[in-house]
């Protein structure tokens, strides 16, 4: 070797470089996914049109309301009818999906109960159910991320962290609380002017009649109320104690396991508050009720 030749050594890189080329290895390793697909552009169309059913609702637009509630419903199975025949499941749909069967009914049962057609302890049952597990969500998305954990990163649902599969009688539930909000909402048209005249309207009433009158819808919604009571309370705590309704992404088993235990405990403690609640208002309303029947009747 002459001595005019010169041996290069290799250099460490600066810090930021190297936090720069493991942050851009670290995210290039993650998987994306194709989030523009028809059942989810069908899910965030049902997101979009649930504030306006809710300012239908108040403002006493019984019949575009229930109209709109319909689409709801029936891109509700379409989208996933359409993930499942062509294969187009994704994690985002996953998460999306119920995000928007939950945003709609949050905002029914509000908006319903706002106008005094649903018991205030029916909906608090119903929305404390929703809460819990939109917590156990939310906690169930940070703890799963893969690093680095960014709040960019935390709302981009292109990222998989965990998938939730919903139980059998939460499937049972949604119907439940579905058929109930849409025979709410097809007993109001029965007071809305513009709808009273109209088709649907007339045949309201003539099953209304075939009920036995007013007395016997409102025995029917006493009924169902009941009914769904049941299955909110079932559905909300089977998550509590459901280990397979959430799968965690990751390889340190331990660790998934930890975190299970942690969002079954929030939606176990959460929605129990809630069922105490609901228990008191329900107690109040019926010693209420009692001492207007006492009046009454002296």
């Amino acid at each position: 070797m002459s001595s005019c030749e010169r041996l290069e050594t290799p250099t460490t890189p600066t810090k930021p470089k190297a936090l720069a080329a493991l942050r851009s290895t670290l995210t290039s390793k993650v998987r994306h996914e194709n989030i523009w697909n028809i059942p989810n552009i069908l899910t965030f169309s049902r997101l979009i049109a649930t504030p306006a059913i809710g300012y239908l609702i108040v403002t006493n637009a019984h019949l575009y309301a229930f109209g709109l509630f319909v689409y709801a419903g029936f891109s509700d199975l379409l989208d996933g009818w359409i993930a499942r025949k062509w294969k187009l499941q994704t994690v985002v749909g996953s998460v999306v999906d119920p995000m928007a069967d939950k945003a709609l009914m949050t905002t029914l049962v509000t908006c319903l109960a706002v106008n005094g057609s649903l018991s205030l302890p029916l909906a608090t049952l119903i929305l404390g159910r929703d809460i819990s597990l939109a917590g156990a969500a939310l906690y169930y998305r940070y703890a799963s991320l893969p690093a680095p954990k960014t709040w960019r990163r935390y709302w981009d649902f292109s990222l998989p962290s965990a998938e939730v599969h919903p139980t059998g009688v939460s499937k049972f539930n949604t119907f439940l609380q579905l058929v109930l909000i849409g025979t709410t909402m097809c007993v109001a048209l029965l007071h809305d002017p513009s709808a009273i005249n109209s088709a649907a309207g007339e045949y309201l009433q003539s099953v209304q009649q075939k009920l036995g009158g007013e007395e016997g819808v409102r025995k029917m919604m006493q009924g169902m109320s009941a009914v769904v009571a049941s299955t909110t309370v079932w559905s909300g705590l089977s998550y509590a104690w459901m280990k397979d309704a959430v799968k965690i992404m990751g390889d340190d088993e331990a660790l998934k396991r930890k975190q299970g235990a942690r969002g079954r405990m929030i939606v176990g403690g959460g929605f129990g508050a809630f069922i105490a609640v609901a228990a008191w208002l329900a107690w109040k309303d019926w010693e209420r009720k009692g001492e207007e029947k006492r009046v009454a009747e002296e």
